[in-house]
């Protein structure tokens, strides 16, 4: 459109002004998950959930106790690596999306079920040194900060966000399901599990969770994702019946037992839910003991981190 007219060129001015102060505002309100430099390292608050205390740290501190929490002490300093970039990209995105402000007046929790482990403890040389190598770094795809899902052991293959953790929204476009090789490293007790729960137990698990179905009747696969994952299954009760994400189950009935939905055994019989599979946690991202594999093999930090994701580039916030 063109403005400067007679008689008409201050009003144009004046609606382009208000036009730019308006998106201006709109784009700040919208976009808080853009990937922008900053001048200095931020600080970050965070809620300890065994003492309920509130501590304010810097954000390379707070994740040399993530990275701590996360991984097992003495494995290569480029799984470390990997694993900063990951929790450097979750901790901006989940601080982006608002943190726990409304839940606890603080940024970020050390509990694991909101947010990410923490161990200051555990934090040794190898892991400062990690942490201190990839400062500032977090994961953008189109100049945002992505998701940056992770867990313990892909079983072989990730799973898309949706497969894996029953995402609601669209898939990230990030988002990529990669298999891999078959790892030496990982414990026995990751690759193959099996664990079993009597119908009390499930029962009152459940009802922990918010699901009363009754007396518990039958447990079925409905479906299952790409990976061979569950996506839904069926919980029968005398008193009704519903369905859940795999996942969702797999957290109900303590994801320590039943270590991911990647089964191989699932049957609900004589009062008896028998489980057995491979791997450990959702599946989505960043599998830890392929990174550590990879890191063993000689891979970068930088090339683990795109194993997992795709068309992602990795951005240095500050120095």
């Amino acid at each position: 459109m063109e403005f400067i007219r007679r008689n008409g060129m201050v009003l144009g001015l004046i609606l382009v002004l208000i036009a730019a102060v308006s998106f201006m505002i709109s784009w700040d309100s919208t976009e808080d998950d853009l990937a922008r430099e900053l001048e200095a390292e931020p600080d970050i608050s965070v809620y300890f959930h065994e003492t309920g205390e509130i501590k304010t740290m810097k954000l390379e501190e707070y994740l040399q106790g993530v990275v701590a929490g996360e991984m097992f002490p003495d494995w290569p300093v480029e799984a470390y690596a990997a694993q900063a970039i990951f929790a450097r990209s979750f901790t901006m995105a989940f601080l982006a999306d608002g943190g726990l402000k409304e839940k606890y007046g603080a940024d970020i929790s050390t509990d694991i079920n909101e947010a990410q482990a923490y161990n200051a403890q555990a934090i040794t040389p190898e892991i400062t040194k990690a942490v201190e190598m990839t400062r500032g770094q977090v994961m953008t795809y189109d100049n945002r900060f992505v998701k940056a899902w992770f867990h313990a052991y892909s079983g072989g293959i990730t799973a898309t966000a949706v497969e894996g953790l029953g995402y609601q929204e669209e898939e990230p476009p990030y988002i990529r399901s990669t298999k891999l090789p078959d790892n030496q490293y990982v414990p026995e007790d990751v690759k193959n599990w099996s664990t079993e729960y009597s119908r009390d137990e499930l029962q009152a698990l459940l009802a922990a969770a918010g699901v009363n179905v009754g007396n518990i009747q039958g447990i079925n696969i409905l479906e299952k994702g790409p990976t061979e994952r569950i996506t839904k299954l069926e919980i029968i009760g005398d008193s009704g019946t519903t369905t859940v994400h795999g996942q969702e189950f797999r957290q109900y009935v303590d994801s320590t037992r039943m270590k991911s939905t990647l089964v191989s055994d699932f049957e609900f019989s004589d009062g008896v839910l028998k489980v057995a599979g491979t791997g450990y946690g959702h599946g989505v991202g960043l599998s830890q003991w392929d990174a550590y594999q990879m890191a063993k093999d000689g891979s970068s930090p930088e090339e683990i981190v795109k194993t997992f994701f795709k068309d992602i580039e990795i951005q240095k916030l500050y120095d």
